[in-house]
């Protein structure tokens, strides 16, 4: 059962989330024309924080729908043991993804002082960072602090926003 509280919570992430993809999906240009009240044009610039703040809203969103099944399925009565094991399992790899995730942001932000979003598949690893781009040198630290971080060889890829 859905109460007013969970329908608004629901209603304003969403809306969030249409707008974070429609910065995404803007042109590459900085500036974007508004028009006011009176049919002036103004100009909006979209900085590139803006870029990683939708994108950590899309994959927050993603995992936030992933946590829900699973939790549904734990929550169902006619659901087999079996299946609410797996539920579990995939809610606890969830939380656990979710940490590697925020304790990378937080070591990119300490060590160089840039915001960053990360997205984690498996053994791959992608990391957008809110700079132009800085070279092959600076990835190559970036992702040698990532895999600082992990005792099996993962596949991390650097982007920087522009």
């Amino acid at each position: 059962m859905i109460n007013k509280q969970n329908l608004w919570f629901i209603t304003l992430f969403s809306l969030v989330l249409v707008l974070g993809i429609y910065y995404i999906s803007l042109p590459s240009n900085d500036t974007l024309a508004l028009k006011d009240s009176d049919n002036n044009m103004s100009a909006v610039e979209v900085t590139e924080n803006d870029i990683i703040v939708a994108l950590k809203v899309e994959a927050e969103e993603e995992m936030l729908s992933q946590m829900e099944e699973a939790q549904k399925v734990l929550l169902d009565s006619s659901a087999t043991v079996t299946d609410k094991n797996e539920a579990y399992e995939k809610l606890q790899n969830l939380n656990n993804k979710k940490g590697k995730i925020e304790e990378i942001e937080k070591r990119i932000k300490e060590k160089f002082a840039k915001d960053s979003c990360v997205t984690i598949e498996g053994n791959k690893i992608n990391i957008t960072i809110s700079d132009k781009d800085q070279g092959t040198s600076y990835a190559n630290k970036i992702i040698k602090e990532v895999q600082s971080l992990y005792n099996e060889d993962m596949y991390i890829t650097v982007k920087f926003s522009s």
